[in-house]
């Protein structure tokens, strides 16, 4: 088939190169000019690793990532440790592949490096689809600048305001969580005694908690500071904030968290909204993927791992499966009741995260403690149902 792919990001790069290694013909239609994402890190678990090794870049991506000694859980004001779990070589003995922390900017170069090695002509940039229109045999992906691109299938990986999903669906109708995360990247050199631990790091605190981890080998630290809020502010990536408020929102807090604030160069402010699943992910030829489908919260860092997987199983289903209406519902079948499962987890984790009054912190905290002293294994089990999840080793056959 050639498959036409809204969005040239984290999803629609690995379903390129998913398409590819199943013999298929790809076009990636990227709306901004040049492949710059903004800076912030993310983390790919084993189950993501997984499919990179299938399809090939799983050492693309392990060049300027991190690999994490730990897991910990600490408390933000004071820093003391609650859980500290091994991660770095428990990570493949456990679950089967490495976990890593990696530079948006650094895996997006290392899948669009990919493409470009093996479909030199397949990424179109500055291409800006807006709507799309079909017929029984073929499908239309419509441009801002009044082009027009035909295919067998268009894949909507266009994130959460996607162009696709509205026309498919109909307008978004997200809800304020009521919280809003401060982003941040600081090179370590500049943090002296109050860089971050060498660990996947949550701080937690009342109604607000921090995430702390490295990247690019090490040499970057990246934070993620959320804060509860009352008034609902605009959603978007790449907005700002003063530096004052988060140090404001972050007083008296671990000299970690408020030395990255303070030396940020650019502190971004972002409005966490949330979504329920939709009705559907598919029309006729069009089908939604990634955060077009089923945006995330950040809690349980799978919002870009649920896209990778999505990515497979969607190529590995429209390969097999001789009907296409059959394909797209059995992809959507098969996915749906998982990033579901791990949307909910993900708001679940909100509230963890943010145990104020003694009694409850120590009715949360206290049984995390225990199980990371005396019982680790148990500590790391909670985690199996994400991680251990293996959607290449998985039968994709129709439903």
């Amino acid at each position: 088939m050639h498959v036409l792919i809204s969005g040239g990001g984290i999803g629609g790069l690995s379903a390129a190169l998913a398409f590819l290694k199943c013999g298929h013909r790809v076009t990636v239609l990227e709306q901004s000019p040049v492949l710059d994402e903004v800076g912030a890190g993310l983390q790919i678990s084993p189950n993501g690793m997984r499919v990179f090794e299938a399809l090939g870049v799983s050492a693309r991506v392990e060049k300027d990532a991190f690999r994490p000694r730990s897991q910990e859980l600490r408390f933000g004001k004071g820093g003391g440790r609650i859980l500290s779990i091994p991660l770095r070589d428990a990570s493949r003995a456990r679950w089967g592949g490495e976990y890593l922390h990696v530079h948006r900017a650094d895996l997006v170069e290392a899948l669009a490096g990919a493409l470009e090695d093996r479909a030199p002509d397949a990424l179109h940039l500055g291409r800006r689809v807006i709507s799309y229109s079909q017929d029984e045999g073929s499908v239309t992906a419509h441009l801002e600048d009044g082009a027009a691109v035909q295919g067998d299938l268009l894949v909507g990986a266009d994130g959460i305001h996607s162009a696709i999903r509205a026309q498919m669906i109909g307008p978004d109708t997200p809800r304020f969580t009521g919280h809003v995360a401060w982003r941040a990247v600081v090179p370590v050199s500049e943090l002296g005694a109050d860089a971050p631990p060498e660990s996947a790091c949550v701080w937690v605190g009342g109604r607000r908690h921090a995430v702390t981890y490295r990247l690019r080998r090490g040499s970057l630290a990246n934070l993620v500071a959320v804060v509860e809020s009352k008034t609902p502010e605009t959603e978007s990536w790449t907005a700002t904030g003063a530096r004052e408020q988060a140090l404001k929102d972050f007083k008296r807090w671990s000299p970690v968290i408020r030395s990255i604030l303070e030396k940020a160069p650019v502190l971004n402010r972002w409005a966490l909204y949330d979504r329920l699943p939709l009705s559907n992910w598919s029309e006729g030829r069009v089908v939604l993927l990634g955060d077009a489908c089923h945006p995330m919260l950040p809690f349980l860092a799978q919002g870009a791992v649920m896209a990778i997987e999505d990515a497979y199983v969607l190529a590995q289903l429209l390969t097999r499966t001789p009907d296409l209406h059959d394909a797209l519902s059995s992809y959507e079948a098969q996915r749906k009741p998982r990033t579901s499962r791990v949307q909910a987890g993900a708001r679940n984790n909100a509230a963890l995260f943010h145990r104020g009054d003694p009694f409850s912190q120590l009715a949360t905290y206290g049984p995390i403690w225990l199980a990371g002293q005396f019982l680790p294994s148990v500590a790391h089990g909670q985690y199996d149902w994400i991680y251990k999840h293996d959607v290449t080793d998985m039968p994709v056959t129709p439903t």
